[in-house]
């Protein structure tokens, strides 16, 4: 990261600010067109995370929280402002640039798992390797193997998904999401399909990435678990209201 010593921006040579942060939201703001009008999803949102940092993100159905994390994974575009991710310039990215930069950058956890059911778990954990290319072919299912160790879960690695628990299924999704070994872990829901004996258990395996130097956003509507983020960022009606400051 090029930051001098005492933490200040460089200029890069495009003009865009080096930032010392490794998610860093300018005056973000989304517009939705519909029949009805335009409806603004976010606001001017202003958002800077550390590196290591564990964020819960919280609000209202509606608020724009899940706009948001679907801003930072690339998965929507802003009306207007600036999304500086591990000092890539995402709000300039072309799709194909943005799904090769969302490959190796960015993990991401879904409430519904998402695994595809005619693959293995193994196979699916393989996936984003194969896709960004990121390890030698040879090294890819032993590379799978380790992280389904990681969470737990190595005994079902030639099982359907359809086969196992769905805490089962939220640990595969999550190996699947440090397949590239991405500095960010984004994490939508991740435990709304759980019972709260293994939404726990999720939680701590998230605390544990953290320790380890991953960096990671929960949206969710579990106040306890939110609680229990080093930071919460609270977002009402496209604006963050608590927990904008580090």
């Amino acid at each position: 990261m090029s930051t001098n010593g005492n933490g200040h921006k460089h200029k890069h040579n495009n003009g865009h600010e080096h930032s010392e942060h490794l998610i860093d939201l300018r005056d973000l703001v989304k517009v939705y067109r519909t029949p009805a009008g335009d409806f603004p999803a976010l606001r001017g949102i202003n958002l800077k995370v550390g590196r290591g940092e564990f964020v819960s993100v919280v609000g209202k159905s509606g608020s724009g929280k899940t706009t948001l994390i679907n801003m930072i994974t690339g998965i929507d575009r802003p009306t207007s402002g600036e999304i500086v991710i591990a000092n890539a310039p995402v709000h300039s990215l072309n799709e194909d640039q943005i799904a090769q930069w969302r490959g190796r950058n960015l993990g991401v956890v879904f409430q519904f798992f998402q695994l595809l059911p005619t693959l293995s778990v193994i196979e699916n954990v393989m996936i984003p390797m194969d896709l960004c290319n990121t390890y030698p072919l040879r090294e890819r299912r032993g590379r799978a193997m380790h992280l389904l160790e990681l969470v737990d879960i190595a005994e079902n690695a030639n099982k359907l998904p359809s086969e196992i628990s769905g805490g089962q299924q939220q640990r595969a999704a999550i190996a699947r999401a440090l397949a590239n070994d991405p500095p960010i872990v984004c994490a939508d829901e991740p435990t709304g399909n759980l019972d709260s004996v293994t939404a726990d258990a999720i939680f701590d395996l998230f605390a544990d990435l953290v320790s380890n130097g991953k960096t990671l956003l929960m949206v969710t509507h579990d106040e306890d678990l939110a609680d229990r983020a080093q930071r919460k960022i609270v977002v009402s009606d496209g604006n963050i209201i608590a927990g904008e400051t580090v």
